[in-house]
């Protein structure tokens, strides 16, 4: 019985000191591996990273070529605070100069937008007149028989006969007949052709004649140039029908057309300088007085009227003009702004490459921006950007 128990208390001991053994064999030999891995890792780490000035995305343990550009690597320092961050991109001076990255810090400024404009010169809407006749009748002469030709006021442009006009010259004769005892009579006759525009000095010759006139001149109403002619010989006119159409040039209408995208910036009150290709070397300025409330369904454009001075006729109605406002923002003062260089789209989003400087180099890292209105050369940035932010505004695709 005793030596059984004996053989018991082996057999437990012998495993227990199995267990021990093999205890030790798994966690104390893997502490060991994790140690010297630690190690391995620490001794890496405190290798020498070798890239390219041109390329960082290389990296190798040793000297030599890049594989994509061939130039000789260069160290890497160790920048720890670029490595956090998986979209900063670390470059040296000498990367930067190479691949012509230039930044600029941002700012502030009162936004001027160059808007090139085009359009052409017309009359002044205001100094079209209609010449019409005062009665009704046939045309017997014309005296003004084309376009362009300057009339004076009271010159006598046709000759309209009239069975109407006869018909009250008869009356007038027979009232003064009767001027005496029925005055209102021969009054009466005499507004009746005062009303077809006949003067007094008409109407006195009429009655110093004693003969019926069947012809009636019809004289200018204003000075200008004839712009359209709008009857003929021998055609039978209305009283109020138009027989041409004069405009005074003495000023004229320079009309610009302005484009959607530009209306927020264009306002009355704003200069503009403009050249005629008819008269080269030229320059004009007019300023904005009228902006159309509507938009042009068919051209998509509002047109922007200039009124200017026309000393020696110069500008004629249908020119062509070319010209340049300096638009102002039209939200705010001053607004944050960046060249156009600066910014890379990526699907819908829009970013530029902030600049960071830290005690191991230069880094850059994309940041979101919210874009305005276009500048011409630059944009307006609404949201994602500060004043003091140093962001690179050339060679972007280099860093990218």
């Amino acid at each position: 019985m005793k030596s059984e128990t004996q053989k018991i208390v082996k057999i437990a001991l012998s495993t227990l000191v199995l267990g021990l053994l093999l205890g030790w064999l798994l966690f104390g030999g893997s502490k060991g591996n994790a140690t010297e891995e630690h190690q391995h890792t620490s001794e890496v780490s405190g290798e020498t990273i070798w890239t390219c000035s041109m390329h960082p995305q290389i990296r190798q343990t040793e000297p030599g070529d890049c594989p994509i550009c061939g130039m000789d690597l260069i160290p890497l320092e160790n920048d720890n605070g670029s490595e956090l961050d998986p979209m900063a991109v670390s470059m040296s001076k000498t990367a930067m100069q190479l691949a012509n990255v230039t930044t600029e810090i941002v700012g502030k400024t009162a936004p001027v937008k160059l808007i090139d404009l085009n359009g052409k010169v017309e009359a002044d809407e205001r100094s079209i007149y209609s010449q019409s006749s005062h009665i009704p009748g046939r045309v017997e002469r014309l005296m003004v028989n084309f376009t362009g030709e300057y009339i004076k006021q009271g010159q006598i442009i046709a000759y309209i006969y009239s069975p109407d006009l006869v018909t009250a010259q008869e009356e007038l004769f027979e009232a003064r007949k009767v001027a005496d005892t029925q005055p209102q009579f021969f009054n009466a006759a005499k507004e009746k052709l005062k009303n077809w525009k006949l003067s007094d000095n008409q109407i006195a010759q009429i009655l110093q004649s004693g003969t019926v006139k069947e012809e009636l001149p019809i004289h200018a109403d204003v000075s200008g140039y004839v712009t359209e002619k709008m009857v003929n010989l021998g055609d039978y006119v209305n009283k109020g029908k138009a027989l041409y159409q004069i405009a005074n040039l003495n000023s004229v209408w320079v009309l610009f057309d302005i484009y959607e995208s530009d209306m927020p910036w264009v306002r009355k009150g704003d200069e503009v300088v403009f050249t005629i290709p008819s008269l080269p070397g030229e320059n004009f300025k007019g300023r904005i007085s009228y902006i159309d409330p509507v938009i042009n369904p068919m051209t998509r454009v509002a047109k922007a009227r200039i009124e200017i001075g026309n000393t020696g006729l110069r500008l004629k109605p249908e020119m062509f003009a070319s010209g340049t406002v300096k638009a102002k923002q039209p939200i705010a003062s001053e607004a944050i702004t960046i060249p156009k260089s600066a910014v890379m789209w990526t699907g819908e989003r829009s970013v530029v490459y902030i600049k960071n400087t830290t005690s191991n180099g230069v880094n850059f890292v994309l940041r979101d921006v919210t874009l305005g209105p276009s500048l011409g050369n630059g944009f307006i940035v609404k949201e994602g950007l500060q004043e003091g932010d140093e962001i690179a505004v050339n060679g972007t695709f280099s860093i990218d």
